[in-house]
């Protein structure tokens, strides 16, 4: 673990103003996550879980408090920086791959390197390199469509570790995916943690939660519990 903590949340507030009323979907939220550390983020629907992790990956500001991310407030930060940040920190993964149906899956793990500017030559070496790890090399010229579930959702975790991310932030990666399937993309969270990457993960499944090191439970916007798992 590094010396500052990588993500630090201090009296965290979301307030959303609909016009006739305010709703608070985060309430004065406290939380640390490590460098390197492994963290399921639970809560039934409505709890702010979801407004807790478009924070987290700087795709929303907190109405007040303060979000440190590698020790940058986040909320001080111009578009630009924070449009740089999310390509260069934080990988996402989402339920639904969000591929480019077009593309091969070569080129969709190489588009976030092709917005930082990255020449084609590197481009190229670094998305390949990634689909070795997840074990998509046979598929790198393949469309999404010529793929499973689980390749589809590999090929989305490339897409996010290409950049070298310094988080992984994954919203119900397995949700649109059998239980088969699911266990064999959780494998591959667990590897990539085991190498030491940070992974966060937002969920409902219990099954899913119990691969991360630690669990966070969030309840009516705070956090009703912060639990380390035994290992």
């Amino acid at each position: 673990m590094s010396q500052t903590p990588l993500i630090r949340l201090a009296g965290v507030w979301k307030t959303y103003d609909t016009g006739e009323v305010q709703v608070d979907a985060l309430r004065g939220l406290d939380l640390t996550i490590g460098s390197g550390d492994y963290v399921a983020i639970m809560g039934p629907s409505g709890s702010g879980k979801s407004t807790l992790m478009h924070i987290l990956g700087c795709l929303d500001t907190p109405t007040r408090g303060s979000y440190l991310l590698d020790g940058e407030e986040v909320a001080s930060l111009s578009a630009g920086r924070l449009a740089k940040l999310r390509n260069q920190c934080i990988g996402f993964v989402f339920q639904t791959f969000n591929l480019l149906p077009r593309a091969s899956v070569l080129r969709n793990v190489e588009l976030p390197l092709l917005y930082g500017g990255v020449g084609r030559d590197e481009r190229r070496a670094r998305a390949q390199e990634i689909l070795d790890m997840v074990g998509l090399s046979d598929r790198a010229r393949h469309l999404p469509g010529q793929l499973s579930g689980g390749q589809r959702q590999r090929a989305a975790i490339a897409r996010a570790l290409v950049t070298r991310p310094r988080m992984l932030l994954a919203d119900e990666p397995t949700g649109n995916l059998d239980q088969t399937t699911g266990a064999e993309v959780m494998e591959v969270f667990d590897a990539l943690n085991g190498i030491g990457q940070t992974v966060i993960l937002v969920t409902h499944d219990a099954g899913v939660a119990a691969h991360a090191r630690r669990i966070v439970r969030i309840v009516d916007g705070r956090v009703s519990e912060d639990q380390a798992r035994a290992a």
